[in-house]
């Protein structure tokens, strides 16, 4: 006989979209009863980040011990986290906005596929998701980035050195400016305002947003209830419906005890390969090829964006890299593309080069203070500053960029692993050339501005293994036959059934979307909710 667990409505997985999901259903349904399952373990331990963010500093520990599980993994994945938080425990908290071009690229410029929902629309719920992830900045330049509200923090202070850094890249008209951060500016929360500790994968303060303390919140005052190291496999469909009756899984801990969840609504929050992962694994007699999955979509359209890169020296007042180095500028200028010519699209971005934080003490183990640390510091600059600079530009995936199930590889309860592999659009393809040549001759113009020079290029691959702030696999859309969910997560093949965040989105933008994937999931949480009864008072 298997445990039972039953409930209003079950979350599967345990990251930021289903930290968000479970905070505002709570609030918009009191008194619902709401399930988590995440593979991973809870990470509840604030009191030692200090001592995590120290050994990543000197010996370049993992700053989150035993984070990932070792026989669930992917070939083509970014991160292995597997933990109460997800990735988000790793993020440097960038929030970026994507702009309105990426929900119209058909209409706009007859390339892929257009969002199946407005700018207007999804703008409210960015606005949204700045208040509930505590974001600090400062609107943007451009007119384009209009926003009906304004942060709901100051930006964070410049650096002596980002003042320089940005003096110099306004030369050559791009305008830079801080990006946005889920780093507080002032206490919001619960928790601090930011020291800029400089150890940003692991806040030792609180001061950057991390779900887990989303989900201490709604444990501490019982509006949840969470199953750590119980891995979901396989989603079961009502006899009488293509309603989903239950989730079967099985728990690292008691891994002889078969366990299941029943629920009136399922919401897949694992991101977008153990969310696509699942859906392919649940496959019965009425779904051969999997749940969610009628029209052979699931796991096709995975998206990301590429990279190219370069390392810029230029003319300047003396710089001190170590101050801060998460922090970053941003310009959103070619973040549209005039239709009358090419598409182009990437973002820019300027990084210090950094040489690490200053050493108390020199190699004989003297201590080093006032001038001498000083000293020592200016030792390990270089006679002119280097930037780091970067642009992620967009590429449109073909159907065969996608997920599949690899029969040999499998974990220790016998389940074939994913594997992804990334591969763009034909017109993608098409101005692949011309869009290096453009990237690189904005980072020539940058270097020629400054009285400088670019010291290498990087280039990133188009197709392969790696894209980065991966999505897709679950692609949005209002014909079944090109999409799995529509604009609010619900399957197609299944009503009662959500898949939320980073897997729903038609291609990546040109920017970090962790901010995209937390706004679509709130706008997803009104619709679920709207199908659930309020509770008596």
């Amino acid at each position: 006989m298997a445990t039972v667990y039953e409930s209003d409505v079950c979350i599967i997985g345990g990251g930021i979209s289903a930290a968000t999901m479970a905070e505002k259903l709570a609030e918009l349904r009191p008194g619902i009863k709401i399930t988590i399952v995440e593979a991973g373990r809870k990470i509840f331990d604030s009191a030692n980040r200090a001592k995590y963010a120290r050994r990543e500093q000197d010996y370049g520990d993992n700053s989150w011990p035993n984070d990932s599980i070792e026989d669930q993994v992917s070939n083509g994945q970014i991160s292995r986290t597997m933990a109460v938080g997800g990735q988000a425990l790793h993020w440097g908290g960038t929030c970026n906005r994507y702009s309105e071009e990426d929900l119209r690229l058909k209409s706009m410029y007859g390339l892929y596929v257009d969002w199946p929902m407005e700018w207007k629309e999804l703008e409210k719920y960015y606005c949204e998701a700045e208040h509930r992830l505590g974001v600090s900045g400062e609107a943007s330049s451009y007119p384009e980035d209009w926003r009906s509200q304004p942060y709901p923090m100051p930006p964070m202070p410049l650096t002596y050195d980002l003042i320089q850094y940005k003096k110099w890249g306004d030369k050559s008209g791009y305008i830079f400016q801080g990006v946005p951060q889920a780093k507080n500016t002032k206490p919001w929360g619960g928790r601090s305002m930011c020291l800029r500790c400089g150890t940003c994968e692991i806040c030792p303060t609180g001061a950057k947003y991390s779900p887990d303390y989303t989900f201490k919140d709604l444990l501490a005052s019982q509006k949840i209830t969470l199953h750590d190291r119980t891995l979901v496999r396989k989603l079961v469909l009502d006899k009488q419906s293509t309603r989903i009756m239950s989730a079967e899984a099985s728990s690292y801990e008691r891994p002889d005890e078969k366990i299941e969840y029943r629920a009136g609504t399922f919401i897949l929050a694992s991101g977008h390969i153990w969310s696509t992962h699942l859906l392919l694994l649940s496959s019965c007699s009425r779904f051969p090829h999997g749940l969610a999955n009628s029209t052979d979509q699931v796991g096709r359209y995975m998206n990301g964006h590429g990279i190219y890169a370069a390392m810029i020296e230029f003319e300047s007042n003396e710089v001190f890299p170590g101050m801060n180095d998460g922090y970053s500028l941003i310009s959103r200028k070619f973040m549209r593309s005039p239709v009358d010519k090419t598409y182009m699209r990437h973002d820019l971005r300027i990084f210090p080069s950094g040489v690490g934080i200053p050493k108390l003490q020199d190699k004989g183990g003297k201590l080093l203070l006032g001038d001498d640390l000083l000293s020592s510091w200016k030792q390990k600059q270089r006679s002119r500053p280097v930037a780091r600079c970067r642009a992620y530009y967009d590429i449109h995936p073909s159907a065969e960029s996608r997920l599949t199930l690899n029969t040999n590889k499998k974990n220790r309860w016998g389940d074939p692993l994913p594997d992804v592999f990334h591969d763009a659009d034909a017109a993608t393809k098409a101005r692949a050339a011309e869009t290096k040549e453009h990237i690189n001759g904005v980072f020539a113009h940058m270097a020629k501005a400054g009285d400088g020079k670019v010291l290498q290029y990087i280039d990133g691959d188009i197709d392969g293994n790696y894209l980065d702030h991966p999505g897709g696999g679950c692609r949005m859309g209002t014909d079944p036959s090109a999409s799995v969910c529509d604009s609010f997560g619900r399957t197609h093949d299944h009503a009662n059934l959500f898949v939320v965040g980073a897997p729903t989105i038609p291609a990546a933008s040109v920017t970090n979307g962790t901010l995209a994937f937390v706004a679509l999931t709130l706008r997803s949480a009104d619709e679920v909710a709207r199908g659930i009864p309020k509770k008596p008072v």
